[in-house]
């Protein structure tokens, strides 16, 4: 069994470097816009509230798995092609970007209105209010939210298989239809729980740093 383990081992560890790839390039790309697309949301210019808010129910409405499956055989039709990975990462960027806005959006939403009245006294332009008054307390309340769709997209990065992706789980599921085992699928669940709970601890990690916000 070692010795199968070892012949495996190369494919399940290059298709994790792919999952590790549409996870960090989604997380880096989608937190910041959906930072910015909440600000939008919460905007009094109505015509932009309202579209943002078509294109956080569309995302958030819609599955994943179909957005990806639109992305890469639908746009075609219409003359917009992508190549596989790229496509993954367009339609994960779109899909989690609007859950973060979501999430800051109530973020923005609990501050006090006063922090923005005491800015105003102290001369602070909105650009300084936001950056230095209003998202470090937003980022301690939406930090607990934001660790739950982290550990999602670790798992959800799985459904790239649909579109052809060598991701970790197509890696496993290759081997078993090769091989006749489960043991490449358990490997699978051993190394995303390995993922998870690397994301769990770092996540406690910046939530305990981030309570000297309190």
């Amino acid at each position: 069994m070692i010795q199968y383990i070892e012949q495996i081992l190369p494919a399940l560890l290059s298709g994790t470097k792919m999952t590790l790839s549409i996870f960090f390039w989604t997380l880096i790309c989608s937190i910041p816009l959906g930072a910015v697309l909440a600000l939008g949301l919460v905007s009094k210019f109505k015509p932009l509230v309202w579209l943002l808010n078509l294109y956080d129910w569309l995302m958030r409405g819609t599955p994943l798995l179909l957005q990806l499956i639109f992305v890469f055989y639908g746009l075609p039709v219409i003359g917009i092609i992508f190549e596989r990975y790229d496509a993954a990462l367009f339609a994960f960027i779109l899909n989690y970007t609007a859950y973060f806005a979501e999430i800051f959006r109530g973020g923005f939403q609990s501050v006090p209105r006063g922090q923005f009245e005491s800015a105003c006294v102290l001369r602070l332009s909105y650009g300084q209010t936001i950056r230095k008054i209003i998202i470090p307390q937003v980022f301690k309340i939406v930090l607990p939210s934001i660790g739950n769709e982290v550990i999602n997209l670790v798992k959800d990065s799985s459904l790239v298989y649909v579109i052809g992706l060598g991701d970790l789980l197509r890696a496993g599921n290759v081997a078993t239809a090769r091989d006749v085992t489960l043991l490449p699928l358990v490997l699978v669940g051993i190394i995303y729980l390995a993922l998870t709970a690397i994301c769990t601890i770092v996540l406690k990690v910046i939530e305990k740093r981030s309570s000297v916000w309190r």
